[in-house]
């Protein structure tokens, strides 16, 4: 293994076919500021190869070698294991909820292969590096929306029993809708 430049953004790249991960590869290490030091083929090898060599960016397909959406396990370990190191989740279709639990999962960006080019990887992948979120318009509007959407609030103890009546539960929700105790008292209609 190569030492990467001091100014060279260090990259482990997790994909489960191999002639798309060396034609990738390959690519990648043309690029003046990125030494991509190692492959992967499944969510282990990832965690492995971040264990021994902490990649500054690790692009991570979102189905590995280890089976459909293993990617999305290997990213949590990633961020368990070394918070520092900058995932992208690579898949090949748009799907909201892949978006969303990608970010989720401890991705700082996400990279649709079949409706983008090389240099936009590029691109994406020294945004992340300096510390950006890289999503599409339409995919961050995915996340926003998700994160704007609460589930509904319930409060329960150990054995699932609820702790708040429905009014109780009802207060919660609003308070945590960001209304003020007035406009809670209003749309309760409590005086």
């Amino acid at each position: 293994m190569m030492t990467p430049k001091r100014d060279s953004i260090s990259i482990l790249m997790a994909f489960p076919h191999a002639m798309s991960r060396e034609l990738l590869m390959g690519a990648l290490k043309r690029h003046k500021h990125f030494h991509v030091f190692d492959s992967a083929t499944t969510a282990q090898e990832a965690v492995e190869a971040v264990k021994s060599a902490n990649p500054d960016v690790a692009l991570i397909s979102m189905t590995l070698s280890d089976g459909p959406l293993s990617g999305f396990g290997a990213l949590r370990q990633i961020r368990e294991l070394a918070p520092d190191v900058k995932s992208v989740l690579l898949f090949y279709t748009h799907e909201r909820n892949l978006v969303v639990d990608a970010f989720r999962a401890g991705a700082r960006g996400v990279f649709c292969i079949s409706e983008s080019n090389f240099q936009a990887l590029c691109r994406c992948v020294e945004q992340v590096h300096a510390g950006q979120i890289w999503a599409s318009s339409a995919e961050l509007s995915e996340v926003i929306e998700a994160f704007t959407q609460l589930a509904p609030v319930r409060v329960v103890n150990a054995d699932g029993m609820r702790l708040l009546t429905k009014r109780e539960e009802d207060v919660v929700r609003l308070l945590a809708e960001g209304l003020q105790n007035k406009e809670i008292a209003k749309e309760l209609k409590l005086s």
